[in-house]
């Protein structure tokens, strides 16, 4: 099992949230996403820290932060992310995003015109239809999954988290991944926050995306099977001016499959002026 802890409380609304920092210089905020945690962000978060102050936390409902029962969708999200900006006292901070960890960077510039430096985003949730077939079936029937026994749950998380990836994972991190799922607290938290995800939360900023002036990346895994390339190319038309790098030989967790090639080309495009 890896040895990942998060330091630091910050309460939001009496739940809490765990966050970390790593490293000196300008600041970079990096967000995870759906089933991940700030573990899964690890590779990017050591690759920046050379030059920069990485700040990272758990979603709320995820990883090491408050996972009991309540609000954990992408609707209120960005506002844990406006108050973690708040609480860090961040002028315009560089802000990365992965998967659900990208719909709510770009939910909180677009919705809570928290203003960036730059904008970077990872195969992420922003244009609907999205949403895999199990991902779907969850959603409309957790009730049932919630109740299955533990070791066939683990095993159908496990089956899951696989698909996200286009090269085979260790079991390391197979098994960093699962751990929060796990027990009676982390078993219904996984289906809890599939049955809140919602597309009407992306439907609501993506007719926003033209606004867009902050310099952008987009960031897909080639042969990310969760949400295909093709939105990613959507995305980039729909955002004036952004970059857009495809990623070879990666899936949907390219910040596991592909993290060094990500830390390239998120330090250039940052160098630019």
């Amino acid at each position: 099992m890896l040895n990942w802890k998060l330091e630091n409380n910050f309460d939001f609304n009496g739940r809490t949230i765990k966050w970390d920092t790593k490293g000196d210089g300008a600041p970079i905020v990096v967000v995870h996403g759906t089933p991940w945690s700030s573990l899964n962000l690890q590779h990017l978060i050591n690759g920046l820290a050379d030059q920069y102050k990485v700040f990272y936390f758990d979603l709320l409902g995820y990883g090491q932060s408050d996972k009991s029962d309540g609000d954990v969708s992408l609707g209120i999200q960005n506002e844990v992310l406006t108050k973690l900006i708040q609480y860090w006292q961040l002028d315009k901070p560089i802000v990365i995003g992965h998967d659900f960890g990208g719909t709510t960077v770009l939910r909180t510039h677009l919705l809570n015109k928290v203003e960036y430096k730059k904008l970077i985003v990872i195969d992420p949730v922003a244009i609907s239809p999205w949403g895999s077939p199990f991902f779907n079936h969850v959603n409309k029937h957790e009730a049932a999954f919630s109740g299955m026994p533990d070791y066939i749950h683990e095993a159908v998380v496990e089956t899951y988290i696989k698909t996200a990836a286009f090269k085979a994972l260790d079991q390391t991190t197979i098994e960093g991944i699962l751990e929060p799922w796990k027990g009676a607290y982390g078993k219904p938290a996984f289906y809890r926050q599939i049955a809140q995800a919602d597309a009407r939360f992306t439907d609501e900023i993506q007719d926003k995306y033209s606004s867009i002036c902050t310099p952008t990346l987009i960031l897909w895994g080639e042969e990310d099977t969760w949400i295909p390339l093709d939105k990613g190319k959507k995305l980039h038309k729909l955002i004036p001016k952004s970059e857009m790098q495809i990623i070879p030989n990666s899936g949907h967790l390219v910040i596991e499959e592909e993290p060094l090639k990500l830390v390239e080309k998120i330090k250039k495009f940052i160098g630019k002026s």
